[in-house]
């Protein structure tokens, strides 16, 4: 039987190239899903937005530090920073992101949601619970961050719209980058198809720390004996192919189109130059920041201009930060928490997202790209985290009871707080949502209100039977 181990190896090696390119035969095999209709408001037909792009602050951004301030908590909650007007009088932000506070009238900050016990804390069901809009399964609690990827898993949202929107005529429908999250040491559930089949994986698009403007697409790199010559031979295609096909022990449904787009991806030359920053003039690749993660939201506007219908950015930490936070680097700040974020992390978003926002705006693409900024969990709202030396470390701790969801574009009312938390930030107090309530959200902003679909069997089952779209946002 594969497992979801063997489904990650195969896709890593260079020589099945076409399942690291989210074209491979890993998992189950669906046919593919028509497109809905744009959904109805008022009797009108709502336009529904083109792209959706997802920036994921790996570890969990601390909301109460952010953009769910408590300047009248107690101190030993509220911590060292202020809150600042903005663009927007009904959203107030923390003092060191003046630059995102100019484009609050973009923005709809969610600042009720929690998960209500359904997960365990930990990073893996934190992932799974808020990538997939799903509750963790008891497999979750029994592994916590030992729980692996399973077939059987519900899809990543990204994997649901890739399926359900139209095919992007040279690009593929669903792109993470820089990084797969969690690899090598262990990788997220969540983030993956699943049990709609390795069809619908995401391209994941790799970037380093130290050349933030070079990207490796996998499934676009022809490496070591593979040259274009060898891969205009149809033969060599097929052989490929069936190497990746009998590696997997399992024939599918459709296989001679899925080796007809694979070969069009891999020979187009629009899809290498989509992901060419030397294209972006030197004054837009500065304002964005010439960092890994400020390039690949530059990388992910292009992507979105080229009507790509799902984009992931999951923030890379930068491992020099580890020992300072405790954090591997990302926004688990464990320890050091408000120097970590003032020194570091706030300021390397503040600059690439506010960029961005006002990038799409300039362009005329904010209204058709939805913009979604979350993580897997928040922070404790008391300071002192007792695994990295109490009230003395200044760290905080997974809090998973209450955390804060950014929007942006894709029919959003910008300039608006939606729900709020009790009164340092600890749980929702007013309309509180939930993860299923922010991937319905997501599907609605993107058209797509019918999500069933069929099993191997061809019996219909839903995709995301809970929750509920937050229609006030729009």
């Amino acid at each position: 039987m594969t497992t979801a181990h063997d489904c990650i190896r195969i896709a890593l090696d260079r020589r099945t190239f076409l399942v690291a390119s989210g074209i491979g035969y890993c998992g189950l095999h669906l046919p593919s899903l028509a497109s809905a209709a744009a959904p109805t408001t008022n009797g009108r037909q709502r336009k529904s937005a083109r792209s959706t792009l997802l920036i994921w602050l790996s570890g969990g951004a601390s909301h109460i530090d952010t953009w769910d301030m408590k300047p009248d908590a107690p101190a030993e909650y509220r911590g060292d920073f202020k809150s600042i007007t903005t663009s927007a009088p009904a959203i107030r932000l923390c003092e060191h992101l003046p630059l995102v506070a100019k484009q609050a009238h973009n923005l709809a900050v969610v600042r009720s949601l929690g998960h209500y016990g359904r997960g365990t804390g930990d990073h893996h069901a934190g992932y799974y619970y808020n990538l997939t809009g799903h509750e963790p399964d008891p497999t979750f609690r029994a592994l916590l961050n030992d729980r692996k990827p399973l077939l059987g898993d519900w899809p990543f949202i990204g994997s649901v719209v890739a399926a359900k929107r139209p095919v992007h005529p040279y690009l593929p429908q669903l792109i993470s980058l820089p990084e797969n999250p969690g690899f090598p040491q262990y990788t997220r559930p969540g983030q993956f198809a699943a049990r709609l089949g390795l069809e619908y994986d995401p391209v994941f698009v790799m970037g380093k720390l130290d050349r933030p403007t070079e990207f490796i697409v996998p499934s676009l790199a022809l490496e070591g004996d593979v040259d274009v010559r060898r891969l205009q031979s149809r033969r060599d295609l097929l052989h490929v192919l069936d190497n990746a096909e009998r590696l997997l022990e399992k024939r599918t449904d459709g296989l001679s189109r899925q080796q007809e787009r694979a070969f069009a991806l891999l020979t187009a030359p629009q899809s290498k130059s989509a992901f060419d920053l030397t294209k972006e003039p030197l004054a837009v690749r500065e304002k964005y920041g010439a960092t890994i993660n400020g390039m690949s939201m530059l990388v992910a506007r292009r992507l979105v201009e080229a009507a790509v219908p799902f984009v992931t950015v999951f923030w890379m930490g930068d491992p020099k930060l580890d020992a300072k936070c405790k954090s591997g680097g990302g926004w688990d700040t464990h320890g050091n928490n408000f120097n970590c974020l003032r020194d570091n992390l706030l300021p390397e978003f503040d600059r690439a997202f506010a960029s961005l926002l006002g990038d799409l705006d300039d362009r005329d693409l904010l209204d058709e790209t939805l913009i979604v900024v979350t993580s897997e969990m928040g922070r404790h709202p008391k300071i002192g985290d007792v695994r990295s030396g109490g009230l003395g470390g200044g760290g905080r701790d997974h809090w998973t009871h209450c955390m804060s969801v950014l929007f942006a574009g894709g029919g959003i009312r910008g300039g608006q707080a939606y729900g709020a938390s009790d009164k340092i930030a600890a749980y929702p107090d007013t309309l509180p949502t939930a993860p299923e309530d922010i991937a319905k959200t997501i599907y609605h902003a993107m058209g797509i209100d019918d999500l069933e679909t069929v099993d191997r069997e061809g019996k219909p089952f839903q995709l995301l039977a809970d929750g509920t779209p937050l229609k006030k946002l729009f």
